[in-house]
């Protein structure tokens, strides 16, 4: 990641959490004195949020490292590493928010919040949908997978808001009980956004090959080479959020060994074109022969 790209993820994850953080002040306070555990339990979310905001920070910084003697193939899986880090960090939350609904519950000290914890959950889904838009444009632009999973995060936010406003409104119409279950509901939503987050993340760990419809295109695009008679095989493994290319191709065996050369660089530079996401790609050229 150039350093231009790591001062945008900079700055949206310092912005996100100048919002989160101004969300989880008003939350915290309008729901204690609301009586909202719904609008608490998002408080605490948001609270988190902004931790999760400047973990984010920390994977970039170090995936965004140059390759050294100790790490030649580059930092980029430390996102990966910021992700899970996340992912429990959303899941403790999560735990949280449900174990305070369930003591709310079975305690039976139940109220209906007042009007303004309706106002700021409102509010709290309009900020939440626009933190999750933003921060996904950026992802996407600069390839991150901790901010992405950051923008995922933000976007379970929008439903658990959308949630409080719910429970807060039904409470208010006389079923106290829905604020209560309204938190649960959260708790269930914030659990699986970390599942999400956590499957994802370990599944770049494990050198996992990329989509079904990106190989395809590779495949397409390396027969399309002039000079290509086959395609013997080609193998993809993640790494953070890039991937590493082995292509084996089948050329004319009378050709020189400059020709043959040729032709695998083209395809190693149309490769590397076409698909930016690649960080490493191997050519290995075979005689094309009777077994074709």
């Amino acid at each position: 990641m150039s350093e231009h790209y790591q001062k945008q993820a900079y700055r949206v994850s310092l912005c996100t959490s100048a919002v989160n953080a101004l969300l989880a002040v008003f939350k915290l306070a309008v729901g204690f004195v609301s009586s909202s555990s719904a609008l608490l339990s998002d408080g605490v979310d948001s609270a988190c949020d902004v931790f999760s905001s400047f973990i984010v920070m920390i994977g970039v910084k170090v995936a965004s490292k140059s390759p050294d003697e100790d790490h030649p193939y580059g930092h980029e899986r430390f996102e990966c590493i910021s992700s899970i880090v996340l992912a429990l960090i959303i899941a403790a939350s999560g735990i949280g928010v449900g174990y305070a609904a369930l003591v709310n519950i079975f305690s039976g000290a139940m109220e209906a919040p007042g009007l303004l914890a309706l106002a700021v959950a409102a509010v709290s889904i309009v900020a939440k949908e626009w933190m999750f838009r933003f921060t996904r444009r950026a992802a996407r632009r600069i390839r991150s997978d901790s901010l992405m999973a950051n923008a995922l995060n933000y976007r379970s936010d929008v439903f658990s808001s959308c949630g409080v406003f719910i429970g807060v409104a039904g409470a208010r119409l006389g079923f106290p009980a829905l604020d209560a279950i309204a938190s649960l509901v959260i708790c269930a939503l914030i659990l699986r956004s970390a599942i999400e987050i956590l499957l994802d993340a370990l599944s770049k760990m494990l050198d996992s090959s990329i989509d079904k419809e990106t190989l395809t295109q590779l495949q397409e695009l390396v027969l399309k080479q002039e000079g290509v008679l086959a395609l013997d095989d080609i193998k993809t493994r993640q790494f953070g959020s890039r991937y590493f290319v082995d292509v084996e191709i089948a050329c004319d065996g009378d050709l020189s060994l400059r020709e043959a050369h040729a032709i695998a660089s083209r395809v190693h530079d149309e490769i590397e074109h076409h698909f930016p996401e690649t960080k490493h790609c191997l050519v290995h050229v075979n005689p094309y022969g009777e077994e074709h």
